[in-house]
């Protein structure tokens, strides 16, 4: 019983992970009514960004909120010089531009920062905090950041103008633009917050399985089978389902098929989602006459 206790709260550590990197690739959905592939590797990019930073004798916390605001500029900037000239061409262009973008930022660390394995600091200490047994501080900790952002979020898409006026440029931009609402920034501020939330993410899960180049690529494999779960087009079925994914993700490894087979459990999950309900359990089925 302490083992599957041990295992649901751990998968509950990894779950806030995945359901922040779920919520940026749903809001960029949202935006573009497409998958932004290169997702795992923007996160992946910032948190090297913080890295060097704390290398060079910069505060964690200082660095953290650094790496924030450089990750958000970051993809503003993605959106306005790469996304914006494509946005009404072809789907599959949009997808080669995605997966071009997922290669050169990979790539360009590699060269930058070598593909050697780093190690990333943890802002919590070594130590069970409250003397509990099952979690680690590190884990207690990313699940706390992870509901503060999700809770700024919420607050931030509820109660804000600029919110508001986010949620109506992703569900309807032309009416949008008829009130005054300037929608192409809209959407470039769109990916700031995604790129933002996508850092976040992955500086709490870099001293979980150490920093290099590629170290985001299953965790943008569970976040999107997260997304699905709950539904593509639904910021809290994202939510949802990154918690979801990651206890059956732990649960099923330890328990069921092995930890080799993990990854198995994401693949399995949105070809399931895919084919018995493609708009996942709380995203909205379109209905469209032709």
């Amino acid at each position: 019983m302490d083992a599957l206790l041990h295992q649901v709260l751990a998968g509950l550590a990894t779950g806030g992970i995945y359901a922040s990197v779920a919520l940026a690739l749903v809001m960029i959905y949202q935006a573009t009514h497409h998958v932004n592939f290169a997702q795992g590797e923007l996160a992946m990019f910032s948190t090297y960004i913080a890295w060097s930073l704390i290398n060079a004798g910069m505060p964690y916390w200082a660095a953290f909120f650094l790496t924030v605001a450089f990750s958000f500029v970051l993809g503003v900037v993605i959106e306005r010089v790469v996304i914006r000239p494509v946005e009404n061409s072809p789907v599959l262009s949009v997808v080669v531009v995605f997966i071009a973008l997922l290669v050169i930022l990979n790539s360009v660390t590699g060269w930058i920062y070598t593909f050697t394995i780093k190690t990333f600091p943890s802002p919590f200490p070594e130590q069970p905090l409250f003397g509990n047994k099952y979690m680690s501080s590190h884990e207690i900790g990313a699940i706390c950041i992870t509901m503060v952002v999700l809770l700024l979020l919420y607050g931030f898409f509820r109660f804000t103008p600029l919110g508001l006026a986010m949620r109506a440029a992703a569900q309807n931009p032309e009416s949008s633009r008829l009130v005054g609402i300037r929608v192409g920034w809209i959407l470039a501020l769109g990916w700031g917050l995604a790129a933002a939330i996508g850092a976040v993410a992955g500086m709490m899960v870099a001293p979980i399985v150490f920093l290099d180049p590629n170290m985001m690529g299953g965790v943008l494999l569970y976040a999107f089978a997260a997304a699905l779960v709950g539904g593509i087009d639904s910021p809290g079925g994202a939510v949802f389902g990154g918690f979801l994914v990651g206890v059956l993700e732990n649960v099923l490894g330890a328990f069921v098929i092995g930890n080799e087979l993990k990854l198995a459990v994401a693949l399995v999950l949105i070809i399931g989602v895919l084919t018995v309900r493609p708009s996942g359990f709380f995203g909205k089925v379109h209905v469209t006459r032709v």
